[in-house]
């Protein structure tokens, strides 16, 4: 990855970016982030949020920071990102069972019951959002995007790790990446 293409990790909340962040810093890769939101008991390594990314339609001026570092940016946002940048995109991705789970016990620890939308509705809609995504991300030719499946990280820490250095092209220290995957925290199974 050069100085001038901006790493991104992206997918759904609950997806597993926030491991993958983990990882490439314990990497080498610099992250983007403003330390606003800690680590709590939903996200015990920490959530790496850039509070700036969330107006990034209204202000992209903070993609200068970004260069040459990493920064998490949800599925839902890579829309707004201008073109007048080249982007690495490592997008995490989760059985939407288990993303729906993990997203309900975290509302349910902070007192926000989930409302109104049934499980299977959810994941229709999660699913043609990740294949809108997708399908959007092929005629970007300013994106380049590596899929990796969250479960199979956890499985396998090592070549998932080496399949994102190559993706990267950076000198990331591959053994590094793989420590920090934690098998304890994958708590919502199938």
């Amino acid at each position: 990855m050069g100085m001038d293409e901006i790493a991104l990790v992206s997918g759904l909340p609950r997806s597993g970016t926030s491991m993958m962040m983990k990882m490439l810093e314990a990497g080498g890769l610099e992250p983007l982030t403003d330390g606003q939101r800690e680590a709590d008991e939903d996200n015990l390594g920490g959530y790496y949020e850039f509070e700036a990314v969330k107006k990034v339609a209204q202000d992209p001026g903070w993609l200068e920071q970004a260069r040459g570092r990493v920064v998490k940016v949800i599925s839902r946002l890579l829309y707004d990102l201008p073109e007048g940048y080249s982007y690495r995109v490592v997008f995490m991705l989760r059985d939407l069972g288990e993303v729906l789970a993990s997203q309900e016990r975290m509302l349910q620890r902070r007192g926000r019951a989930e409302g109104g939308v049934a499980d299977a509705d959810l994941k229709r809609i999660f699913q043609r959002h990740l294949d809108e995504v997708a399908q959007w991300l092929k005629g970007r030719p300013n994106f380049s995007v590596l899929y990796l499946n969250y479960e199979e990280i956890l499985a396998g820490p090592r070549p998932q790790a080496a399949r994102v250095v190559q993706f990267l092209g950076n000198n990331l220290d591959t053994a590094r990446m793989a420590a920090v995957v934690d098998q304890r925290l994958y708590r919502q199974r199938r």
